[in-house]
This record gives structure tokens, C-alpha cells and sequence, in this order.
């Protein structure tokens, strides 16, 4: 602006020059009054704008003596600040030392102490050797000698109270035989009940290319927070070419936020805007699939009138998992076993497959609600009023509670079957027989085996010995052998039963 004054004023001494020769013509006494008019405007105007000039110049001078104030002042407080950071580096670095010293020294005291401990071991060893070598020469035996007199006398007494604990089982059962051959029939089916606990917790998605996975990160990771904000999922990304993987305990919202994600890689456009909307209509769809897979299982299980809320309840249960078996299905096969066994048995086969229907449902709200599946599942039913003896069935299949009717040990036993069947958890029936065959082929090795199976998927091995050429008491050493071989030789889940089974017969005329 000063500067256009100056101009101002130079322009006016312009005109007055010019008006000036003008005046030569129109006459020179006009001329000279107008020019030293402007001559004074002109002058005026430069006096203004060299003040101006003058004051402008004072104010940068001060504007630039107070940033550089503030300049040095900032300086020193950073200068202070890296004093401080240096200080305490110095003492932290002093306390490491500290320790490391303590270290060594402690280091050192157990090393010496080891050496007193290894030394100590070597004088009780020869003290051992020097007491075993004294009882040896009083008893006039050698150790080897005594432990043959030992076992021999063990083994005597061992089949005389065999041989004794056979007469009495055989007399209890001719008093209560068919009581007897119920229960032991139940308590063979209730073996092979297992209790299930490891489960799926990730979700793959598979993506076009490796440029996606920059979209779906975002700016400074935008995009990526703000799903793992609205879905409640963790979005893992690596280095897997052309994946990412979402991580939840919440299958349902695993299942949520892996379709809502798999829409925004289709449709490319990845923003935090379309996420909630996105996920929104994912949350519709997986409800629908829910509603529809519980209505499925009831009519396949031949269990219909359930409320709705155990009806939407139940087909939660389709995205849970328990060693790679879909809960849902498993549920609906529980629920036939358990009918069929019903009606062999004579028991109420409505209340039966209602129970193995119901009776993993809690594991659909274990993951909202604290409590066992057990337990969440009792309350949900009893709140809908369902059958009590459903109810018990259900509390008792893992016996929190003792099992009161027939109904409830068939719920076990349907639930059993259906986890432990050749196929139902994560192994192929291909895998399954060459793993049976194994185990078959391995007990035929002993000498003395007449006949070996398989039962119970593979989870309990009968051998039937000759009893001319096993007794009693080597049957059990015969069940030990196989048992170690078996742990030796094959890869297989949880344990397996080597049974060993001698008939022995006693036949008399009477003449």
C-alpha cells in the first residue's frame, strides 16, 4: 500500500511536469500557479509515504525481535529437554548395569550350588551300591534272585484271588441277570461319551488380487478400523498372497462381518460410509439364514411346535463348530439316534428327540452370555416352559446332574455316537479305516490271539486270546504289551482301550 503512495506521489509530480509545458503555450503565469499546486500535493503525498514507510519499517523490527525471542525461548526449552532425556537414559543405564550384576552374581551362586548337588547325588549312589552289597550278603541272595522270588509269589497270589473275584461275578450275575445285562448294555453305550472343546475362530476371504488388500486397509488404516469398529471382528492382514482373515469368537458375527466384507471387495468401493450400510444388510441376510436353518432342523428332526425365539436360537447353532462338525447338524443326527434308540428301548421317543435337538443349544449363546452351554441352555428352555423331562435330559448329558430317566442316558449315548462316528469330526472315512485296520493288525501280532475288533470308532480294541495257550494273568500283561505298542506305532486322538478278553470253560459228566 506504501508503495502506491510513492507511485501516487510521483505521478502527480508527472502531471505537474506536464502541465507545466502546457501552460508555456496557454500562458506562463497560469502555468506556474497550477504546477506549484501540484508541486505542494505532490510533496505532501511523499512526506505521508515515506511516515508510512518509516512506521512499517519500525513495526517489522519489532514483529522480528519477538520471533526471534520466541525462536530461543523454544530452543531453550528443547535444549532442557533433551538435558532431562539424556539424565535419565544415564540412570536407566545405570540400573541395567545394576541388575546385570546381580544377575551374574546369583548366576554364580547356582552354579555352585549345582556342584554341591552333584556331588551329594554321587556319595548317595555310593552309599546305594554299598547297602544293596551288604543285603546281599546277608540274605545269600543276589538282587536278581530276590525279584524272581518276589514276582513268583505275587503272581501266585494274584490267581488265586483272580480266580476268586471270577466266582463271584459269575454268582451275582445268575442272581440278577436280565437287571444286570440292561445296565451293563447302557453303561457299554455310555462309554463312548466325549466332551468337546476346540472350535473354528477365523474366517478366510479370498480376494481378486494383492491390490485389494491396500483398499481394504485405507489411508493410515481408515478403512480397516472403522470395520473392525462396527463388525466387533479382528481383520487380519499378512503376507497370505490374496487373502485376509477375520478372527472372532462370535461365529454369527464372524459370519456377519465376513459377508459384509466380501460385498465391499465385489463392489470396490471400500469406505467407512458404506460399512455400517453394508453390514447392515449382511446382518439381515444372516438372519434370514438363520430363521431358515432352524425351521429346517426341527422338520428334519421330526420336532415341530418349538417356540420361535429356540427356533431362531437353535439355527444360531449353524455357524458353530466343535472339532470341524457343524453343531446344527449335529444336533438333528443326535435327535434321530436318539429316537431310534427310543424305540428299541421302549422309551418316550418324542421327548427324546426333542432333548438331542435341543441339547447343545446353549452353545448358540455361550459366546454372549457367561455360564456353560449346559446351563444357558436350561434357562433359555425353561423360560419358553418347555417339557421338564426335556429339561432333564438336556442338564444331565454331560451329568452336571444326575441322570434320572432312560431318556436322559439315550441323549448321552445319541450325542456320543454322533461325535465319535466314523466321518463326524474332521477325519476322512479313508483315513478312518486305514486307522482301524492299523490298530487290528497291531494287537494280531502277540502270540496267543485268536480273534481282534475294532469297536466304538475306532476308540477300543477286543482281543480274544486262545486259554490254552493265555491264563488270567497273562491276559492282563497281554493288554499292557498291546496297549505300549499301540502308543509306539500310531498317531491317533485321545486314548483307545485295549480290552483282552479268555473264556475259560469247565465241562464234567456225571456218570
Amino acid at each position: 500500500m506504501e508503495v502506491l503512495v510513492i507511485l501516487e506521489a510521483i505521478v502527480l509530480l508527472a502531471v505537474a511536469a506536464v502541465v507545466g509545458v502546457m501552460g508555456y503555450r496557454k500562458g506562463r503565469k497560469e502555468a506556474r500557479d497550477e504546477g506549484a499546486v501540484l508541486r505542494t500535493e505532490a510533496e505532501k503525498t511523499l512526506t505521508e509515504a515515506q511516515a508510512k514507510a518509516r512506521e512499517l519499517l519500525v513495526q517489522s523490527k519489532d514483529e522480528i525481535l519477538r520471533e526471534r525471542v520466541t525462536t530461543e525461548n523454544e530452543l531453550k526449552e528443547r535444549r532442557l529437554e533433551i538435558s532431562r532425556e539424556e539424565e535419565r537414559a544415564a540412570r536407566r543405564r545405570g540400573e541395567i548395569e545394576s541388575q546385570r550384576e546381580k544377575l551374574e552374581q546369583r548366576e554364580k551362586k547356582a552354579n555352585q550350588r549345582q556342584a554341591q548337588l552333584d556331588k551329594l547325588e554321587a556319595e548317595i549312589a555310593d552309599k546305594q551300591k554299598e547297602r544293596v552289597a551288604a543285603l546281599e550278603k546277608v540274605a545269600a541272595m543276589t538282587k536278581e534272585d530276590a525279584r524272581k522270588e518276589l514276582i513268583a509269589a505275587v503272581r501266585e497270589d494274584a490267581r488265586n484271588d483272580m480266580a476268586r473275584a471270577i466266582r463271584e461275578v459269575e454268582a451275582e450275575a445268575r442272581e440278577t441277570a436280565e437287571q444286570r445285562s440292561r445296565k451293563i448294555v447302557i453303561e457299554t453305550m455310555q462309554r463312548i461319551a466325549t466332551d468337546t472343546v476346540a472350535e473354528r475362530t477365523v474366517s478366510t476371504i479370498v480376494l481378486p488380487n494383492e491390490e485389494v488388500k491396500g483398499r481394504i486397509i485405507g489411508r493410515n488404516g481408515r478403512n480397516v478400523q472403522a470395520f473392525e469398529q462396527a463388525a466387533g471382528v479382528d481383520v487380519i492382514v499378512d503376507d497370505t498372497p490374496e487373502a485376509v482373515t477375520i478372527s472372532c469368537f462370535d461365529p454369527v458375527r464372524r459370519e456377519i462381518a465376513r459377508r459384509a466384507l466380501e460385498a465391499l471387495v465385489r463392489d470396490g468401493r471400500i469406505q467407512p460410509q458404506r460399512i455400517e450400510k453394508v453390514l447392515n444388510d449382511a446382518q439381515r441376510d444372516v438372519d434370514r439364514v438363520i430363521w431358515d436353518e432352524g425351521e429346517r432342523a426341527t422338520v428334519e428332526a421330526g420336532v415341530p411346535g418349538l417356540p420361535i425365539e429356540v427356533v431362531k436360537t437353535l439355527g444360531r447353532l449353524k455357524y458353530r463348530t466343535s472339532y470341524g462338525q457343524n453343531q446344527l447338524y449335529h444336533s438333528v443326527e443326535s435327535a434321530r439316534l436318539a429316537g431310534l434308540l427310543a424305540s428299541e428301548m421302549k422309551a418316550d421317543a418324542k421327548v427324546c428327540k426333542m432333548a438331542g435337538l435341543l441339547h447343545d443349544i446353549g452353545k448358540a449363546l455361550d459366546r454372549e452370555n457367561e455360564g456353560t452351554h449346559v446351563q444357558l441352555g436350561v434357562d433359555l428352555l425353561k423360560r419358553f416352559n418347555i417339557n421338564p423331562r426335556v429339561i432333564h435330559a438336556v442338564e444331565s448329558h454331560h451329568h452336571d446332574v444326575q441322570q434320572e430317566t432312560i431318556e436322559a442316558v439315550i441323549v448321552e449315548i445319541a450325542d456320543a455316537i454322533s461325535g465319535s462316528r466314523p466321518g463326524a469330526r474332521r477325519e476322512t472315512l479313508e483315513n478312518y479305516t486305514r486307522r482301524v485296520k492299523a490298530l487290528e493288525d497291531t494287537a494280531r501280532q502277540f502270540p496267543g490271539v485268536a480273534e481282534c475288533f475294532a469297536i466304538q470308532a475306532g476308540r477300543e480294541v477286543r482281543i480274544i486270546v486262545r486259554p490254552e495257550q493265555v491264563d488270567d494273568l497273562a491276559s492282563i500283561e497281554l493288554s499292557r504289551n498291546i496297549a505300549k505298542r499301540i502308543e509306539e506305532t500310531m498317531e491317533y486322538p485321545g486314548q483307545i482301550k485295549v480290552t483282552v478278553v479268555r473264556e475259560t470253560r469247565a465241562v464234567e459228566y456225571a456218570k
